[in-house]
């Protein structure tokens, strides 16, 4: 996909985005995929098709990745966020992760599932939008008049030094396979991926769950064709071709004197669906009145996901309005945004973000995110459930 003007290449790029996150919104809200929800039915209640389903979006993620890397379509080495690269940050994957676990689980539901209920009508969704927003976007932005970030203050001092500088990139493929990284990659994700996808489809029940099966793969279809567009749209300027990242950062070179220049060169990189960062961008994207400069994938992503769930809340006739019950219910979600602002942002990602895409480029950290995700959620539940039979 070829263009010859920039603002012709970026149309299509954030346009294609909007539409393939209308079509995940809409199918997520009507087979009820959720994450946190996988999680409570496989803690509280022993049922693993949820969970299956998320197995089998993670699953068609890697063995997509796999497919579309040894084919030449995509290179996922310089990827908007830097998934794979050789510094580890383990220890803020995991406290990131778990951070986030418990706050999805406070909050009813991760980043996506966020944006599926206010997509549903429900108005606490939007509270936790807001503060997920505010905590995002302050942990990579500086404050006012300051230099320094949520992050660089509460975090960065004493998690930064346990970092560990690998000498390849962090997924399995390079690191178990030394100089054969391309044949590591292939092995590596067709091993992985055809084991999950054996055990998501191992069980009787999972398989004659229509739901379950299409928001699976619909999902981890989703982050592939992210992954696709993302990487192939290109822009032929003086007789060079482009990515669209190159372009931006040779902007003097190649732009007409008049073009409006976007803000930032790295949100242009190849990159597939995560939800935390993206509502601090958005959050920004409208203080700023809207300034075109902004706009970035991961604000059409979240705008199509609500608008698809929205178009299938109306089509269905499921849309109603949802306030909090009591104050404890509000003090919940409250924190679970707070925590999940923090988590989802110190761990470069959430349950779709690093559950998914992350996890469909086998970096390590993924996948540590992906565990911690689910323990930090687990525990939540079972300390839940013993308060529970306590107070009663």
């Amino acid at each position: 996909m070829t263009y010859e003007h920039f603002v012709s290449a970026q149309s299509v790029f954030l346009w294609a985005t909007f539409a393939i996150a209308l079509v995940m919104g809409a199918v997520v809200n009507k087979t009820n995929f959720c994450t946190m929800g996988a999680v409570s039915d496989w803690i509280n209640m022993g049922d693993t098709g949820r969970l299956r389903a998320w197995i089998l979006a993670i699953a068609v993620g890697v063995l997509g990745v796999t497919a579309l890397q040894a084919t030449g379509l995509v290179n996922l080495n310089g990827t908007f966020p830097p998934y794979r690269q050789n510094n580890l940050v383990w220890l803020e994957n995991v406290l990131g992760g778990a951070l986030f676990g418990i706050g999805m689980t406070l909050a009813s539901g991760c980043g996506n599932k966020t944006l599926i209920r206010i997509g549903g009508g429900n108005l606490k969704s939007v509270m936790v939008l807001g503060v997920i927003g505010l905590i995002a976007y302050f942990m990579i932005n500086p404050f006012p008049g300051s230099d320094k970030t949520l992050y660089s203050t509460l975090f960065y001092p004493w998690t930064n030094p346990t970092a560990v500088a690998l000498t390849t990139n962090q997924d399995l493929g390079a690191m178990l396979f030394g100089d054969k990284v391309a044949t590591g990659r292939i092995v590596m994700g067709a091993v992985i991926g055809v084991l999950l996808l054996i055990w998501a489809f191992k069980s009787p029940d999972f398989r004659g769950s229509f739901d379950n099966i299409l928001g699976g793969l619909v999902v981890g279809l989703a982050v592939l064709a992210a992954w696709y567009v993302t990487s192939n749209i290109r822009i032929s300027a003086d007789g060079d071709i482009l990515s669209l990242q190159a372009y931006v950062q040779d902007w003097d070179l190649y732009a007409p004197a008049d073009a409006l220049r976007p803000a930032a060169a790295g949100p242009l990189a190849p990159q597939s669906f995560t939800f935390i960062n993206p509502m601090g961008q958005t959050l920004g994207y409208v203080a700023s009145g809207f300034n075109r400069t902004l706009l970035t994938f991961g604000i059409m992503a979240l705008a199509g996901v609500l608008a698809g769930s929205l178009l299938w809340s109306l089509i269905s006739r499921s849309f109603r309005i949802e306030w909090f019950a009591s104050v404890r219910d509000f003090f919940n979600h409250l924190v679970g945004a707070i925590l999940m602002g923090f988590g989802g942002v110190l761990a470069m990602g959430c349950t779709i973000g690093q559950g998914i895409t992350g996890f469909s480029t086998l970096a390590l950290g993924s996948i540590f995110t992906f565990i911690a995700i689910v323990l930090g959620s687990a525990i939540t539940m079972k300390v839940q459930y013993a308060m529970m039979m306590r107070a009663a």
